[in-house]
């Protein structure tokens, strides 16, 4: 299961959410900004994840950010990221 964190208050998430909408994956969209539950759902994951250890130390949300299957890896979104690499996870 592939899930992409976004916030509708940032830029970048803007150009996440175009990314996956043109893709062939299936995925579910979380807006970290939409309500308490999806920021509380989105910080256990960030808060506790060694892979967000530079966006802590470094105070930022660290959005937007794929999760794959449940928190087992976490990609950061980019411009040049190749979301055909993600097909695998694709259920």
């Amino acid at each position: 299961m592939i899930t992409l964190f976004i916030s509708d208050k940032c830029s970048n998430s803007k150009k996440a959410i175009e990314a996956f909408q043109n893709s062939n994956l299936n995925y579910e969209t979380i807006n970290i900004t939409e309500n308490m539950d999806n920021l509380r759902y989105f910080l256990h994951f960030r808060d506790s994840s060694k892979f967000f250890k530079t966006t802590r130390r470094q105070n930022k949300v660290g959005i937007p950010t794929i999760m794959i299957n449940n928190g087992e890896h976490f990609i950061e979104f980019n411009d040049s990221i190749n979301l055909d690499n993600l097909e695998k996870f694709n259920k």
